[in-house]
């Protein structure tokens, strides 16, 4: 979504960091530079009116100009800012669950928000991450099938939901509700109301109704991403009638401009508590204004990386793979493994957008390389069409079993020969490992993170992690990326060297 600011701003700033010294003629004409990136951004003007106004009283002055690196003194003076604009420098705001269960939650906003899937979303992220035990109940009762969508939504999510009953009406069903999670012993009530094509005297009154029964500790606004600056209008006449305590933006892995997220909170004063990511069930990360900023200004976000390698890797299936690598061995079930771990974070493109450095032609080259998503994808076909035993001895692979490999992939047999060329180049890496000669071309002389696939990440391990990562050395903290080879060197962009134990991306083996 930020895809285009970023490349502005990084434009921007390649120019000022490039300079030994600065006037305060190249510091306004750079500040205009910003201004126009983040109006074409979409972002409010009286938002950019006040931000432009901030960083120019820093920027521009003697301790600025006259500085070792001055350019670096503007990024740092931007990013700071950005971080206010978003929503301050302090922890990210959670949900209020304290008090005697159950704890109400009241979802609301306008329809084709996505309410229903964020509150799905939701409720899987408070049974996993909080241990809460949570109830879902859909109060909308006009739009047809929005209870059966959610009913589905929650056996995804693996929570439970109330039961149907036809004929109620909202406000029966908010107490249907909060009397069964009272019975049932649960700690949290989600509660999805029914939306409309716009604000209107009959929904406010109704959410209002139901707001006097089950008494929310949270009522939080579900605002479209994609629609810019009418997300924003959105919530300010929502919270005019319906007191809210946060917000959650879906659709952030689209291609819209960006602005309401960053207008959202100086527009409303009300804090974004989590973001959608994607359509799955699990795609709701927790807003954080430190890390959106690092990665509007082409920094990334390391420590998002690492936590997300932390909740998604199998620590027992990277221990066994981290014995094998150790004795030299990696077969293509091993492969398959790996490719298959590298999906569950959200697939390349994902990782990348993590990544510092990772601006628009560094995406480009990587693209250019042919391998993305997509050949991920074609390789785990191409191995799923393999017996167990040709998995475990490639060796074994000979014309025709290629051929019927590659006819039950849906590939030609050039793509499965590239896939044992990968394969075996990697195994040559692995085994060079596990002998203790190291990685080619990988920090520390390629040798293998301490600890890989050893215990879970947490606390001080992933701030250790991070800052070894932005500093190009191996996450020692956390005890590598458990489950990836090579994941070493992720702090580097392609054009420094590639992704080690990768082949066929930039920077990676290649043939000769």
């Amino acid at each position: 979504m930020f895809d285009a600011l970023t490349d502005r701003l990084s434009g921007v700033f390649d120019q000022l960091t490039g300079r030994g010294a600065l006037s305060e003629k190249d510091v306004d004409a750079a500040l205009r530079e910003i201004r126009v990136a983040l109006l074409e951004a979409d972002v409010a003007l009286p938002a950019v009116k006040d931000f432009m106004s901030r960083v120019r009283e820093q920027a521009v002055g003697e301790r600025v100009i006259r500085a070792v690196a001055p350019g670096q003194q503007v990024v740092k003076i931007v990013h700071d800012e950005l971080v206010v604009l978003l929503g301050g420098e302090g922890e990210p705001e959670g949900l209020a669950l304290a008090g005697e269960p159950p704890v109400a939650i009241l979802m609301a906003g306008l329809q084709g928000s996505g309410k229903t899937t964020t509150t799905a979303k939701l409720a899987l992220r408070l049974t996993s991450r909080e241990k809460k035990k949570v109830l879902v109940a859909s109060l909308d009762t006009r739009r047809p099938a929005a209870m059966e969508q959610l009913a589905q939504m929650a056996q995804k999510a693996g929570v439970a939901c109330l039961p149907i009953v036809k004929g109620q009406s909202a406000v029966e069903i908010a107490k249907r509700a909060m009397s069964a999670a009272r019975l049932q012993g649960f700690d949290v009530v989600i509660l999805d109301t029914a939306g409309r094509t716009s604000i209107d005297e009959e929904m406010m009154a109704e959410a209002a109704r139901i707001a006097e029964i089950a008494r929310p500790r949270e009522t939080l606004l579900v605002a479209d991403a994609l629609t810019g600056q009418d997300a924003v209008e959105t919530a300010r006449r929502f919270h005019e009638r319906l007191p809210l305590t946060g917000l959650v933006l879906t659709r952030m892995d689209g291609d819209g401009r960006g602005g309401a997220a960053l207008s959202m909170r100086w527009v409303t004063g009300l804090p974004i508590k989590f973001l959608g990511v994607s359509e799955k069930v699990d795609g709701l990360d927790a807003f954080d204004a430190r890390r959106l900023a690092g990665r509007i200004l082409g920094r990334g976000d390391i420590v998002s990386l690492v936590e997300k390698a932390a909740a998604e890797v199998d620590q027992d299936q990277a221990e066994r793979l981290a014995r094998k690598m150790a004795k030299g061995k990696f077969d293509l079930e091993d492969f398959r493994q790996q490719l298959a771990q590298l999906k569950k974070m959200g697939g390349l493109a994902s990782i990348m957008g993590m990544m510092p450095g990772m601006n628009k032609a560094a995406r480009a080259q990587v693209a250019a390389s042919g391998f993305d998503d997509k050949a991920i994808a074609r390789q785990e076909a191409i191995i799923l069409s393999m017996t167990p035993e040709e998995r475990a001895k490639p060796d074994i692979l000979k014309a025709s079993r290629k051929r019927r490999i590659a006819m039950g992939a849906g590939v030609e047999v050039p793509e499965v020969n590239k896939l044992i060329k990968m394969h075996r180049q990697m195994a040559d890496m692995m085994k060079k490992a596990g002998q203790g000669k190291g990685l080619p071309g990988m920090p520390g002389g390629g040798r293998m993170p301490p600890g890989m696939g050893g215990p879970g990440m947490g606390g001080a391990g992933l701030d250790a992690a991070a800052a070894d990562l932005l500093k190009g050395r191996a996450p020692s903290g956390a005890g590598g990326l458990p489950g990836l080879p090579g994941a070493g060197g992720l702090s580097r962009p392609p054009s420094s060297g590639g992704f080690p134990g990768l082949p066929g991306l930039p920077g990676g083996k290649t043939k000769r």
